[in-house]
């Protein structure tokens, strides 16, 4: 998900963004500790979507403050 992606949504579809892109990772996750995944690059992308999230809620909570 790019950073111009992210500064576009609201607030509140920002927080639904980052719980599913949350769920996402994590099922990932467990499915390659099962079985490897064929593409384990995904876990690497979808963190990385999560922490650019995640950035830009902290980054809003700051600037009400």
């Amino acid at each position: 998900m790019k950073q111009e992606v992210i500064t576009e949504l609201s607030s509140k579809e920002l927080i639904e963004r980052l719980d599913e892109e949350t769920k996402q990772f994590v099922k990932l996750k467990l499915n390659h500790a099962v079985s490897p995944l064929e593409n384990p690059n995904k876990i690497k992308s979808y963190r990385k979507a999560v922490a650019r999230l995640q950035t830009e809620l902290r980054k809003r909570q700051i600037e009400q403050s």
